[in-house]
């Protein structure tokens, strides 16, 4: 893939993370083939970007004509032959390795050996997903941030077979795409989760000590660091069992007790109280306050 040239990228998985990457790579003028298992999961991912650039054009960011451009330019398909002839392969799907390795395998020989493949992971390894493909040298880390049309920033991973020339169409990828990508290595975390989970980790334990509400320790973060959002905050939108997930996934891969999950965060997510996505975190959704919840 030339460095600037428009392709079509396929991205596997239309859940938030798939959804996101279809729409920034769609609004970079590529077209765009997602993958999922089901006709219902397509519908829904459309539904999801339609969703959010419908925000875009009340907010005067995007106009109808364009808002209606970057859905044309992307399409559905639950098999796997629909993605012969792209160019790039951006993998969303489940965060276990068993469930990427497969589906990697099978889009790897749908594409052949000429694609770049890159994988959105924020936890696994790619070296070890790159291993699972031929011309491991072709496969990257493309780590989005949620949202994916909003957040500037890209990591992208250098795994260890990963080449200079990958590395140079992927991070070309990403700056045509209008986002800011910095290059990392592969270890666990990579670089913003490695900073951000044992930072995330230590208010879990510093709230679990009864240092302060929930509220105090967001507004002190927010008022006394100039962060734009507290950690506890982030963590509900996040998702909790998302952040215990990648925290285990790191320590498991160190055994840096930085990384180890509080047990405060595991039982928040045993009691299914994951965030935002709830209702139930750290803070209520007002929408919850008159059911007499209280958080943990």
């Amino acid at each position: 893939m030339a460095q600037t040239q428009k392709t079509t990228v396929a991205v596997l998985g239309f859940g938030t993370m798939g959804a996101g990457i279809a729409q920034v790579a769609a609004q970079a003028g590529h077209q765009v083939t997602v993958l999922d298992r089901t006709g219902e999961l397509l519908e829904a991912g459309r539904r999801r970007v339609a969703g959010f650039l419908d925000g875009g054009v009340r907010r005067g960011k995007i106009d109808k004509a364009g808002r209606d451009a970057v859905l044309e330019r992307i399409t559905g398909s639950t098999e796997v032959s629909a993605l012969a002839g792209a160019g790039l392969v951006i993998e969303a799907v489940a965060e276990e390795h068993a469930v990427k390795v497969e589906l990697l395998t099978q889009v790897a020989e749908a594409v052949g050996e000429d694609a770049l493949i890159a994988t959105n992971t924020s936890a696994l390894s790619v070296t070890a997903l790159a291993a699972s493909v031929p011309r491991p040298e072709r496969f990257g880390g493309l780590h989005f941030f949620n949202p994916a049309p909003i957040m500037p920033l890209v990591e992208v991973v250098r795994a260890v077979r990963t080449s200079p020339e990958t590395v140079a169409a992927l991070t070309a990828f990403a700056e045509a795409a209008g986002k800011s990508p910095i290059v990392v290595e592969d270890r666990p975390g990579f670089l913003v989760n490695r900073l951000l989970m044992p930072y995330l980790n230590d208010v879990i334990q510093a709230y679990d000590d009864g240092l302060a509400t929930a509220e105090d320790i967001d507004t002190a973060l927010e008022l006394g660091l100039g962060y734009p959002m507290g950690p506890l905050k982030l963590l509900d939108l996040i998702g909790l069992d998302v952040h215990e997930h990648a925290t285990e996934a790191a320590y498991a891969a160190t055994r840096d007790p930085m990384l180890s999950a509080p047990p405060l965060l595991r039982r928040m997510v045993e009691a299914g109280r994951l965030g935002d996505k709830t209702g139930h975190g750290f803070h209520v959704r007002p929408e919850h306050d008159a059911q007499g919840e209280t958080t943990a």
